[in-house]
């Protein structure tokens, strides 16, 4: 009704003026309140609008204005958290460069440089990035309401090196204990400091020895389907990485919770600057120097992947690498670029190779009896916060995937780029040849759900098919990148 009357009040108004303009282009900024219209004449009373009525207007004018869609109060939060932590994107690039919430999560000066958001633009316009933009709830966060409540919380983070592991104690956890009045501390630990290597850590979320922890590809003894997250050298590009990971999400999510028995599914974690490379002795630049050597390996994927190279593939912890190397037990061993940083592998090796296309990911999962003690006020806030931080995490992540291999270059490492021939090599022998095959094995064979994931969600994406009888080929790509987009950033 009020609309009715709105409308005929606009068609009196139009036909009493004698000349009419085009509508006003809608200001970039959240609009004031309207004002009357200077074109009527003083014989002819205003339109009158309910508060309500031009509430609405303005949001409707603020969303012509950002040109994504977005709302006025979330154009508005854009605006206020621009150019530093906290910024999103809702149209506009050049709101997310600037310092990151912490020097180790920048560039060499702590910053998120506007070459690195631009080259990653994908992201920001893709649809995930709106689904997380989404479960942030940043339009309306949920209030506090409980009062006089307790609780510290242990997150166990697989190493405290790692970024994502600093983005959460340095940015998430300080905004849930402020959100919570102080009432939810959440502490960070890790498996180093816990003495676990993480291939039990989905059993000791289930049974409540770990309140809180990652998720990630170690539980592929027992939960072979996770390495769906992990298919290294499948991807020719992070963009085709980055795509096909999260359109896996909701069956990685449900990985989590099913390893965790029904624990409380939190938010990824995406491993930024881990594009894997290789730290060796010597020089990995072409076939014959892979041949029998002894390279460490964190996953059964990535171990395949060495077979297929005639490498030793060496399982070991993350943590006991260092000393090998120093003492030649091992050649080589592959990790991300910032995380054979962060462990200083520069220090027992000479040469840093690669790289093998990598944005994995992992989950943080809550064991399920300390999720159900929480209000559920701070179950909300949580997972509100969780989604800021992986908005974050997405934002910070387009300089890392830049620093992986400067800070070991830097730090005095010779790089030997993999050349087409031994990419070519690789990705016939060692993802085409072994990795896949051997997946599909290790998941129990070609007719597992799994299987039908991969050939549904990520191979017509890169590219790849797993065919009934288990064999792996090449097929022309039929989800291109751009199907991918937001519908308001789709071209």
């Amino acid at each position: 009704m009020r609309k009715f009357l709105l409308m005929a009040l606009a068609v009196l108004l139009l036909a009493s003026v004698a000349a009419c303009g085009g509508a006003a282009e809608a200001p970039t900024e959240p609009p004031a309140p309207t004002a009357a219209p200077t074109a009527v004449p003083p014989t002819q009373p205003p339109p009158t609008d309910t508060p309500a009525a031009m509430q609405e207007k303005e949001e409707e004018s603020s969303s012509m204005a950002s040109g994504s869609g977005a709302s006025a109060k979330l154009q508005a939060y854009a605006d206020e958290h621009a150019n530093g932590p906290g910024a999103i994107f809702v149209g506009d690039l050049g709101q997310l460069d600037g310092p990151a919430p912490d020097v180790a999560l920048g560039d060499f000066d702590g910053n998120v440089t506007a070459a690195a958001i631009q080259k990653h633009a994908y992201v920001f316009e893709s649809a995930y990035y709106q689904e997380v933009l989404e479960r942030a709830n940043l339009e309306n966060p949920t209030p506090l309401v409980s009062e006089g409540l307790e609780f510290e919380i242990q997150y166990a983070c697989i190493n405290r090196a790692l970024l994502w592991c600093t983005l959460k104690e340095k940015y998430m956890f300080p905004r849930v204990l402020e959100r919570t009045n102080g009432q939810l501390r959440l502490i960070t630990t890790s498996f180093p400091e816990l003495g676990i290597a993480g291939p039990d850590v989905h059993t000791l979320v289930a049974d409540g020895t770990l309140a809180m922890a990652d998720i990630a590809q170690y539980i592929a003894g027992a939960f072979p389907s996770i390495e769906i997250g992990s298919l290294f050298g499948i991807y020719p590009s992070l963009e085709h990485n980055y795509i096909a990971m999260a359109n896996v999400t909701p069956e990685l999510r449900d990985l989590a919770v099913e390893s965790t028995e029904g624990g409380q599914y939190i938010s990824l974690n995406w491993h930024s600057g881990n594009n894997v490379f290789f730290f060796s002795k010597d020089p990995l630049d072409t076939v014959e120097a892979w041949k029998g050597k002894k390279i460490r390996t964190p996953t059964a994927a990535m171990s395949s992947w060495l077979r297929g190279m005639e490498a030793d593939a060496q399982f070991m912890a993350f943590t006991e690498v260092y000393t090998a190397l120093e003492r030649g037990i091992l050649e080589a061993a592959m990790t991300g670029g910032d995380a054979g940083f962060g462990q200083r592998w520069y220090e027992v090796t000479d040469y840093i190779n690669g790289p093998v296309i990598s944005w994995d990911n992992s989950a943080v999962v809550m064991n399920e009896d300390q999720w159900d003690k929480l209000p559920e006020d701070f179950q909300n806030i949580l997972l509100e916060e969780a989604a800021i931080n992986e908005l974050e995490e997405l934002r910070t992540a387009t300089i890392q995937h830049e620093m992986g291999l400067l800070k070991n270059t830097n730090a005095g490492l010779e790089y030997r780029p993999f050349s087409p021939e031994l990419q070519a090599y690789a990705f016939e022998n060692a993802v085409l040849g072994a990795l896949m095959p051997s997946w599909v094995e290790r998941v129990g064979g070609p007719n597992e759900p799994i299987v039908d994931v991969f050939n549904e969600k990520v191979g017509p994406i890169v590219g790849v098919k797993i065919n009934p009888d288990g064999s792996v080929v090449e097929v022309p790509v039929t989800m291109p990148l751009d199907s991918f987009k937001a519908p308001q950033y789709a071209k």
